[in-house]
């Protein structure tokens, strides 16, 4: 399951973005966008994250993902869609020559921070 390292990954560049100067600062969410074709299970990445940020600065965070479907654009004739089925032909021209436009993406858009009290 290479959820779980996709999970500590976060974790790590989500830790390393708190400032220095908010010590005890605590991430309240972390906003992710997540490709449908990235190969990431969005439930089975919620639930690593949930254990591997126990006893960090992420414990009790939520992991907000948005899912990018997958668009394409036609070589051939220019026309673009959002691919539903694993058909890779133009709806338009019937032609093979595609590229993918979105989809593969696997990123983290924002990154919230919850300061403690007092600080």
């Amino acid at each position: 399951m290479h959820e779980m390292g996709l999970a500590l990954e976060i974790i790590d560049i989500a830790t390393a973005s708190i400032p220095a100067d908010l010590k005890g600062a605590r991430v309240q969410r972390v906003n992710l966008t997540v490709g449908k074709l990235s190969a990431v299970v969005p439930d089975s990445l919620r639930f690593c994250f949930q254990v591997a940020s126990r006893e960090t600065p992420l414990e009790g965070a939520s992991l907000n993902i948005e899912e990018v479907p997958v668009v394409a654009r036609c070589l051939q004739c220019g026309n673009e869609w959002t691919i539903e089925e694993p058909v890779f032909r133009c709806p338009a021209c019937d032609s093979p020559r595609i590229q993918v436009v979105s989809g593969r993406e696997l990123d983290i858009r924002s990154i919230e921070l919850e300061e403690k009290e007092g600080d």
